[in-house]
């Protein structure tokens, strides 16, 4: 084992001597900026030292490939993601603890924009990154080609919601101070020619040739041909398509793979109809648009980007849930006793014999007994969709119900319960093994 785990960290000293050589010269680049253009001296010192500890420590342990001084990550940080992420409580703990992030990153919004603090969780997370692939099997996950491109997606992702939010608050205190936004203030026609083109073309030029060198690079993800006999453990979908399939966990295939998605698609073809907030038009705000805000990075980064990462980082065979730490055991196996709300209502709550129609009965008297024994998730379907919105209308959202008035607002409080009934339905699998709410199998109808 000594001498497997040898060869390994033989096999990556190379790239990781060379990945804290990279984040050095961006810290150099970045201090000397600071530098020259800010004439920030404190703050230039500080990430020159940064520097030249990635390049006069970690590069070179880095490269020794010796156990004992190459840089791990610690042992207790390792052990307490395990305890965290793996097992039958590790999607709960992703779950909630993305949801709680999303939340202070939005209150302390003011602070994280800062470019010092947003230089510091960039190195920080990259450093992270370096230190975690020592460990076999975290590289075999971060590492595997089909894999390299949501490493990078998160970075982006995080980069580009920075960029806005930044730029959102900068508008806001400007608006506040009765300023032009940054947008207005700067604006100037464009040409498209030669301006646009000539910057698409260039940029056009830099993605090929960055192309070439990732499929020089990077051995494509090809595999054996597909077999009935033989299939992959776990049977992953393309990356794009992951939110999907752990959508599948949750709901019957015809509401994971149909309703959801065209709901999805109608909503956003919706969004200019049942908007009537005529600020923030051409300029990043949040503070005039709250609202749109927050749905719009609950519903992507919640319930797209999260469930991305969930199924590529975290599921593994069996589709169970692994820490990025822990070995993929084909043997592990965890009991799942899901149940649907018709049976714990008459087997575990009436300690009665779930109703079922006589076979070969008539197709009313079916209806009949289906009606009786799902009569509970029948009646909070129907309160959560056609009760709850004429509720919210009269009180948490009176205003936007004033202002939209009844078809627009119906739509609109609609669309958000489908929204959220995903993760209403992933807290109640996680945490009382809740299948369906409403189990049809009869008609195929399950939610």
């Amino acid at each position: 084992m000594h001498g497997n785990s040898q060869v390994f960290l033989e096999g990556i000293s190379g790239f990781l001597g060379w990945y804290y050589v990279s984040l050095a010269a961006m810290n150099l680049i970045a201090a000397y900026w600071l530098w020259r253009a800010r004439h920030l001296v404190g703050q230039a010192i500080f990430w020159l030292v940064v520097a030249l500890f990635y390049m006069g420590y970690l590069a070179p342990m880095a490269t020794s490939a010796d156990p004992e001084w190459m840089p791990q990550m610690p042992a207790l940080i390792r052990n307490l993601v395990n305890v965290s992420l793996g097992g039958s409580t590790g999607a709960v703990t992703y779950s909630v603890g993305s949801m709680v992030l999303l939340i202070v990153l939005y209150l302390g919004r003011r602070f994280f924009v800062r470019g010092q603090v947003a230089w510091g969780m960039l190195n920080l997370s990259l450093l992270a990154l370096g230190l975690s692939m020592t460990d076999y099997n975290f590289y075999t996950i971060a590492a595997k080609p089909d894999n390299v491109p949501i490493v990078g997606l998160i970075f982006l992702i995080a980069f580009f919601t920075w960029l806005a939010t930044s730029r959102a608050v900068e508008n806001d205190d400007r608006i506040a101070r009765g300023e032009p936004t940054l947008e207005h203030e700067g604006s100037e026609k464009v040409l498209v020619w030669p301006d646009l083109v000539y910057t698409e073309l260039i940029c056009m030029v830099a993605l090929t040739a960055f192309l070439l060198l990732w499929g020089i690079g990077l051995e494509a993800p090809l595999e054996e041909p597909a077999s009935s006999v033989k299939t992959p453990n776990p049977s992953k979908a393309p990356w794009y398509f992951l939110g999907l399939q752990e959508m599948l966990v949750y709901f019957d295939p015809w509401m994971a793979g149909v309703v959801m998605p065209s709901m999805i698609v109608v909503g956003l073809m919706a969004i200019p109809y049942l908007d009537f907030n005529p600020k923030g038009m051409g300029y990043y705000t949040i503070a005039e648009r709250k609202f749109s805000y927050l749905t719009y990075q609950f519903g992507f980064l919640l319930l797209w980007i999260v469930l991305i990462v969930l199924g590529t980082f975290l599921r593994g065979p069996n589709w169970n849930i692994y820490s990025p730490y822990e070995l993929w055991d084909v043997h592990k196996v965890e009991a799942l006793n899901n149940v649907d709300l018709s049976q714990y209502f008459w087997i575990s709550g009436m300690n009665m014999a779930m109703p079922r129609a006589p076979n070969g009965s008539s197709v009313p008297i079916q209806l009949f007994y289906i009606a009786q024994r799902e009569w509970l998730g029948i009646v909070l379907v129907l309160a959560y969709f056609v009760v709850l919105p004429p509720f919210l209308a009269i009180t948490v959202f009176r205003k936007y119900y004033a202002k939209m008035g009844f078809v627009r607002f119906m739509v609109m409080s609609n669309l958000l319960l489908f929204m959220l009934l995903l993760p209403i339905k992933m807290v109640l699998r996680w945490t009382v093994n809740l299948k369906y709410i409403v189990s049809i199998p009869e008609y195929f109808l399950n939610l």
